[in-house]
């Protein structure tokens, strides 16, 4: 299944939030949806995910993690074959 989340998508995605590191949650995931249509993408703090889980990617911003939707749920997955969008999870100025 080609899903279009590509090294590609993710890196540009990573210089963008990076561009952009002050915006508030709400306008980063608008920014975003306007900028990479097409794709389920969620804004998070860094907290609200599992240290239990490894992200795809990430920079001194934020990390990035694949999502997956099935059976009418969202969740998180290694597996970017099966990713139908990411979420953006924003590291805290401690990390």
């Amino acid at each position: 299944m080609n899903t279009g989340i590509t090294p590609d998508y993710i890196d540009a995605v990573l210089e963008h939030v990076a561009a952009n590191p002050s915006q508030a949650y709400e306008a980063l995931m608008q920014d975003l949806r306007t900028t990479f249509p097409g794709r389920h993408i969620s804004v998070c703090g860094g907290d609200d995910v599992s240290p239990r889980l490894s992200p795809a990617a990430g920079n001194a911003v934020c990390e990035i993690y694949y999502v997956a939707t099935g059976e009418h749920c969202l969740s998180l997955t290694n597996d970017v074959a099966a990713a139908t969008g990411i979420v953006v999870a924003l590291r805290d100025d401690e990390d």
